[in-house]
């Protein structure tokens, strides 16, 4: 069971947009200001509906933070034990998060506020968001964009293709609060 926040416990409210990608796919995250950066890492993959097959980074306040396994090839910080409280401290309010080097899905997250949580609430909690993630593996924003051309187009030569690479149908202005806040409570935070 997942446990419920403290009295005296604080919470970051994150807007989290992938960008590059136009209309904006984005999530609006509750999580606790003591979560490390691996949970936070978790959380993203949840919210935005990644699979968690790639490597992925933070990019906080000019340092790069990482897997271990990543870190001492990449030359990152290793993000384990790293709380995002002492990482952002009182001045940082914005970061980056990129998910799949190949494909390089990169976030903008903005730290909107930091409240007190609310007793008895689980968090992390999606309390937004606006339109599906793009399927894993897809190629990035530009083979986003065709995949989006070629499922829409019953005539485009990779239409069936791509619905039957996808599962057979994709909503890309689809989006379901409560299908990542039942992904979200299904996590060990």
């Amino acid at each position: 069971m997942k446990a419920k926040s403290s009295p005296s416990s604080s919470i970051y409210t994150l807007r989290v947009e992938l960008e590059r990608i136009e209309p904006p796919i984005w999530r609006r995250i509750q999580v606790p200001t003591s979560i490390t950066l691996p949970k936070l890492h978790t959380v993203l993959q949840a919210a935005m509906g990644w699979t968690n097959s790639h490597l992925h980074s933070f990019a906080i306040g000019g340092k790069h933070y990482g897997m271990a396994e990543e870190a001492q090839e990449l030359e990152f910080i290793d993000e384990k034990g790293v709380k995002l409280e002492r990482v952002l401290g009182e001045s940082i309010r914005e970061f980056d998060y990129e998910y799949d080097f190949g494909d390089s899905w990169d976030h903008h997250i903005v730290v909107e506020s930091r409240t007190r949580a609310k007793p008895g609430w689980p968090y992390p909690l999606c309390i937004g968001g606006e339109r599906a993630c793009p399927p894993e593996d897809v190629g990035g924003d530009y083979g986003y964009e065709e995949f989006l051309q070629a499922i829409r187009n019953p005539k485009h030569e990779e239409h069936d293709n791509w619905l039957l690479w996808v599962g057979g149908f994709f909503d890309p202005e689809g989006f379901d609060a409560n299908a990542v806040n039942h992904r979200l409570r299904r996590l060990r935070i």
